[in-house]
């Protein structure tokens, strides 16, 4: 070790690694790393999925659709609605967690390559300039999915997934809040 580092903690399990040394498995982008990142992409002739949503208390069912999502193609994109975006669209308690932690917590799934925050109250613009190759939604949006136009409109598919019986933040919200 050197100068200020600290050694790690000891607990019971083992011991605890600073957050310093960790490492995602996927990358956070701004805007324009994405686009930069993307044209790579398509130049390796890798195929693209791009999915999105608030994800402000992951549970089981955020994991399998971004599982099934990732399992369409060789990359996959979460794009998070930023703070102010999930308060639009969710109401003013939410998100229960903050941009910078859901990202984190997006990041650190298997099933995600890349990470980026979108502050519109849709990702359509982020779609059109992203290009996905496949466009996934949960099924309680295929009533509207937004970037279908522009996802089809470039050779494009977009796919709406089945969602987990039992499993939607809102609910999960409700059931706590009305525990005694």
């Amino acid at each position: 070790m050197t100068g200020g580092e600290r050694p790690p903690l000891p607990t019971p399990f083992g011991p605890i690694v600073p957050a310093a040394t960790l490492k995602s498995v996927g990358r956070f982008y701004s805007r324009a790393e994405l686009l930069e990142q993307r044209q790579r992409w398509k130049r390796e002739g890798k195929t693209v999925v791009f999915t999105n949503g608030c994800y402000d208390l992951l549970h089981p069912g955020h994991i399998r659709l971004l599982e099934q999502a990732r399992s369409l193609g060789d990359v996959l994109i979460l794009a998070l609605n930023s703070d102010a975006s999930a308060r639009r669209a969710k109401g003013p308690d939410r998100p229960l967690i903050a941009e910078r932690e859901r990202a984190e917590l997006a990041l650190a799934l298997e099933a995600v390559d890349a990470v980026t925050l979108f502050d519109e109250d849709t990702p359509r613009e982020l779609i059109g300039f992203v290009s996905p190759s496949v466009l996934v939604k949960g099924a309680d949006w295929s009533h509207f999915v937004a970037g279908r136009e522009e996802v089809e409109a470039a050779g494009g598919k977009v796919v709406t997934v089945a969602l987990e019986p039992g499993y939607s933040t809102t609910n999960i919200v409700e059931r706590i809040l009305s525990r005694p």
